[in-house]
């Protein structure tokens, strides 16, 4: 928003409510679209169907010439495609995660994996991450290594002198922060991580 002669529009669907209203405080983000599409007992089939609704209304009223889509999520997914139908260009924002099994995380690597078939730019986290992307035909001058938006984000809103009760017991220890929250991390994968560590 910040950069001379580019108009920059949020739209927001609300797939991960409390997430995203923390973010948004944080960051002082104020969204010009939210479709607000989570109801009870709601399936993929759902937030497809109404994310792909919202945003043709978006594309065809605001006229875009890129859209930027973030993560793995069903949302990341249907704006996608939505924006695959309308021929708007998309950038991906942290591209080229695979596991190269589509229901690993489910649905999260289909969608990482169809996304990344009509991104035109592709913004990868890591040089593993670019690696992916390459060996998938994708152009090298399509992909820019832009590092974590998570550790982006950590960077920016932790001060150095931040204290917590809960740490207090590890002052003058090294402490390892692991973020392992992912369902497919759940169970054995964990105990594997654990042992590793």
């Amino acid at each position: 928003k910040k950069k001379e002669g580019m108009e920059c529009i949020v739209c927001v669907t609300g797939q991960h409510k409390e997430m995203l209203e923390q973010v948004l405080e944080v960051f002082k983000v104020e969204p010009d679209y939210n479709f607000s599409i989570m109801k009870a007992n709601q399936t993929l089939y759902d937030i497809t169907y109404l994310v792909m609704q919202g945003m043709r209304e978006v594309l065809n009223k605001e006229k875009p010439d890129v859209v930027l889509v973030h993560g793995d999520t069903t949302t990341t997914f249907a704006a996608a495609l939505a924006c695959f139908y309308e021929k708007v260009s998309i950038g991906h924002v942290e591209a080229g995660l695979r596991t190269n099994n589509i229901y690993s995380p489910y649905p999260e690597e289909f969608n990482r994996q169809a996304v990344g078939i009509v991104a035109k730019y592709n913004f990868a986290p890591t040089e593993q991450a670019k690696k992916n992307l390459m060996n998938e035909g994708k152009r090298e001058d399509s992909i820019f290594v832009t590092g974590n938006t998570a550790i982006d984000a950590l960077k920016t809103t932790v001060s150095p002198d931040y204290s917590h009760p809960e740490l207090e017991w590890a002052k003058g220890s090294r402490l390892i922060l692991i973020t392992a929250h992912r369902r497919e991390n759940l169970g054995e994968p964990m105990h594997h991580m654990f042992r590793a560590i």
